[in-house]
């Protein structure tokens, strides 16, 4: 494998730093959208943003059908026993599971839908395969959160994504609002890359998919970014989709209200952005988080009727 220059060095020094984006936001020209997925407008907003939100994608009857199928996988033992499913960090209640697309013949479907695979192929520019789908789930009273990362971070350090080539779709499955822990946000976010410190350890996944803890931000570095572009909690009704850059800034609160928050995520990475070893280090995580042998371009479903 011929070797892959880390354009974007992290866990490798005493001290953070802020580096600045190599690579575009998005990588078709907006004035060349043809009603397909994204309009020249909301393109030059998920540009500018990093991030944009599409209210009442879905109909609350295919959100019905979704969240009816999430029930299913969440009620049956033998997938809640499976190393996909992850617990909360202090208890057994479900956090994620993850490759719903290959667990749920509905969720490969879903994800494979005609509008989001266009989308995604203008933002990265052409074919696309899923590096990670999973739910996350925040049930009323016990959800916890998830602290403010950049994806991307990750992604590069233990997974090897060389390029900041990949966009998460996510699929409001409840209503998000400001009582149980919606996603949080910082516009502009992803022009500007936090180098971590700390050393990545040994299967590290098995913790920071319950906590993260090592590949987050520092205080200053995060004050700096929401000094300068604000923070921003997308809220609206189930059946929203949230799309949002691979390197922008977010997080959540933990949800204390009684009222249960979940969505669907799909990760859709560029065809051309294969991921190659880890700057870790490490072995690569195991293909139920990041997926590294089936690279080739999704089809799009040819029936995205999930209701008949």
């Amino acid at each position: 494998m011929a070797i892959v220059q880390d354009l974007y060095p992290s866990r490798q020094q005493d001290k953070p730093e802020i580096i600045e984006r190599k690579d575009p936001v998005i990588n078709t020209r907006p004035e060349d959208a043809d009603g397909s997925g994204l309009t020249a407008e909301q393109l030059r907003q998920y540009e500018r943003d990093g991030f944009i939100a599409l209210p009442q994608f879905f109909t609350p009857e295919e959100v019905a059908v979704f969240r009816k199928e999430l029930t299913r996988m969440t009620n049956d033992p033998e997938t809640i026993r499976r190393q996909e499913a992850v617990k909360e960090p202090n208890s057994d209640i479900v956090r994620s599971i993850f490759c719903v697309h290959k667990l749920s013949s509905l969720f490969d479907r879903l994800s494979r839908h005609p509008r989001l695979l266009a989308i995604a192929g203008q933002i990265l520019g052409g074919g696309v395969y899923i590096h990670q789908s999973r739910v996350n789930m925040k049930p009323g009273f016990k959800g916890q959160g998830f602290y403010w990362h950049s994806d991307f971070e990750t992604w590069h350090v233990e997974d090897g994504l060389p390029r900041m080539r990949t966009v998460s779709c996510s699929i409001t499955l409840t209503e998000n609002n400001e009582f149980n822990g919606p996603l949080m946000l910082i516009p502009g976010s992803q022009n500007h890359y936090i180098a971590c410190v700390g050393e990545t350890p040994e299967d590290n996944y098995k913790s920071s998919l319950r906590a993260q803890k090592v590949g987050t931000p520092d205080d200053e570095s995060l004050t700096q970014l929401a000094e300068s572009g604000g923070i921003k909690a997308p809220k609206g009704p189930a059946g929203t989709v949230l799309l949002f850059d691979c390197n922008t800034m977010h997080g959540s609160n933990s949800n204390i209200s009684p009222f249960p928050r979940s969505n669907v995520f799909f990760v859709y990475n560029s065809i051309e952005n294969a991921p190659v070893e880890p700057w870790s280090g490490q072995k690569p995580r195991p293909p139920f988080i990041a997926e590294r042998e089936d690279i080739s371009p999704l089809e799009p479903t040819q029936n995205p009727d999930f209701v008949s």
